[in-house]
């Protein structure tokens, strides 16, 4: 029987010969003769077994051999997609989301209610220190069920302001209980479990299994990805030719600094002074542009220009600009599909940069790292950890004293639980697992124009969590200050396909936030749910 909390991995899609694929690639980039198909690898079912014997022998010395010399594209094509249940978000967030090559589909924590239970127990943890840390989360559920019921009162004077209409409609009851629980949720542990959808490549998956004992949650993950490696080799176990096992964790880079520093895991006094100077950087912001390229507009001025075949007397940068990023004019950016990386044009885009310093909660900072292509260079969680409550509180919540009071309790009554727990020197990485999803999360982003136009258009929209879509307003405007024939075409999907003269303007259909935003200048943006 599994043991309770444990992981489901099931491998549901791979590719069609997947090792054989890897060793035809390979070999059609030196073929005289053409594409290498997949059944030439290891022969047909008419072969003679001496020739199947050699044929696996040369393709195992290939492969062993492509794979030291560290030619892994042709590990790039042949995709493994898994169904994983009973995994944490802390997990989620610190390890499969925290790269560029993947591809998720997982529940919604904003939209489907988290049941009792569901929720990752380390099995280190003392007896002692099981007990406390699950008494913990039966109070931080009652917590979540409590505030859902109280802020659903404000969420739906809120709701009803965008939509007269809906009163009494179960529409509504169900969209404001929704919009209540998305918020309630902030005092949930990131020991929430979740269930998903995963696809990444095979070297990305030989590459998790190698790194799989890094911060911040090496147990869980060296588990999960030991599963998930054991399904492939229980469906194509040629793969183990190349399988390299798991770097100690006293071999990566943090340990090992942290080892000649004679620094723990849990600084509480030097986190303090961590989170007061990146507090006061931020100067009460969400996010802040603390770099940026001092010739951006020039250069894509200048980039378009080249794409084009004109000289600088024939198109100055502020028209170049808005020939790529006006949608009147660039059709391409009101299309449903991002279509930008395709068009020669659009791919000027790609030069300017812009460096953010932030800070998120948890549950915000597990939708912003999705934009795999802005990425950011995330803390080792418990690096930051000062002993006392370090939250992001959403606006909501401060609107009525009774719920502010009942969500500051919460998040005080968890970090008690953690601090309780180290005290029994139970693991730093067992304890982090109480942490509440309103945990705020400070590191650096950077992004290229072309993916950062992209996110813009997403979060800009008012059906994106507050949070995020907070932080994207700081960022739009402090690329306006600085960029203005830039940053005035930062703007959310309904208002680029108004550009475009797209039909319907919002693409939401009836998800529709309720709010003709595309009317809005962007200093008049402002919304609490």
């Amino acid at each position: 029987m599994r043991p309770v909390g444990e992981p489901r991995v099931q491998l549901v899609n791979i590719f069609h010969r997947a090792f054989d694929n890897f060793i035809a690639t390979a070999r059609t980039c030196y073929s005289p003769r053409g594409i290498v198909a997949v059944e030439e690898v290891s022969g047909g079912p008419d072969s003679e077994p001496s020739e199947l014997q050699k044929r696996r022998e040369r393709a195992a010395n290939l492969a062993q051999s492509l794979f030291k010399a560290g030619h892994h594209t042709t590990l790039q094509h042949a995709h493994v997609q898994f169904a994983i249940e009973g995994v944490s978000r802390h997990f989620i967030w610190s390890f499969l989301h925290s790269h560029p090559f993947y591809n998720s589909e997982q529940v919604s924590q904003r939209y489907v209610t988290v049941k009792d239970g569901a929720f990752h127990v380390p099995d280190t943890l003392s007896t002692a220190g099981r007990a406390i840390y699950q008494a913990c989360l039966e109070r931080q559920m009652r917590d979540y069920s409590e505030l859902s019921e109280m802020l659903a009162p404000m969420v739906a004077s809120e709701y009803f302001a965008r939509f007269r209409g809906r009163q009494g409609s179960k529409r509504a009851a169900a969209d404001i209980r929704k919009r209540a629980q998305e918020i309630a949720r902030y005092v949930l542990p990131v020991a929430t479990q979740a269930y998903l959808y995963h696809t990444v490549s095979i070297i990305t998956l030989l590459r998790y299994y190698r790194v799989a004992q890094e911060f911040d949650t090496s147990a869980e993950q060296r588990r999960v990805v030991r599963l998930m490696v054991e399904a492939l080799l229980a469906h194509e176990p040629d793969f183990a030719l190349i399988l390299q096992e798991p770097l100690p964790i006293e071999e990566t880079p943090e340990y090992a600094f942290f080892a000649q520093a004679g620094a723990h895991e849990v600084d509480m006094a030097n986190a303090a002074r961590v989170v007061r100077e990146f507090d006061q950087s931020l100067g009460g912001a969400t996010s802040i542009l603390v770099d940026y390229g001092t010739h951006n507009e020039e250069i894509l001025g200048a980039a378009v220009r080249e794409v084009l075949g004109l000289p600088a007397s024939a198109m100055d940068d502020a028209t170049a600009i808005e020939l790529v990023l006006n949608p009147a004019r660039n059709r391409l950016l009101g299309e449903a599909m991002n279509l930008a990386t395709l068009s020669k044009l659009t791919r000027t885009l790609f030069h300017p940069r812009y460096v953010f310093r932030k800070k998120l909660s948890h549950a915000a900072d597990s939708q912003d790292q999705r934009h795999r292509l802005t990425p950011g260079s995330r803390p080792i969680l418990m690096r930051h950890y000062s002993g006392e409550p370090d939250c992001i509180t959403p606006p909501i919540v401060l609107g009525d004293e009774a719920v502010a009071r009942r969500y500051a309790d919460s998040l005080a009554a968890t970090y008690e639980t953690i601090n309780r727990l180290l005290l029994m020197d139970e693991s730093p990485e067992d304890a982090a697992y109480l942490l509440p999803n309103a945990v705020a999360v400070r590191f650096t982003e950077s992004a290229d124009l072309l993916n950062l136009h992209h996110k813009m258009a997403m979060r800009l929209c008012y059906n994106a969590q507050e949070e995020i879509w907070r932080a994207s307003l700081d960022e739009a405007r402090a690329v306006t200050r600085v960029n203005p024939l830039i940053g005035r075409w930062l703007l959310p999907p309904c208002t680029l396909r108004k550009h475009a003269a797209q039909k319907p303007i919002c693409p939401e259909g009836d998800r529709y936030c309720g709010v003709p935003v595309w009317r809005l200048e962007m200093d008049d943006y402002e919304r609490l749910i």
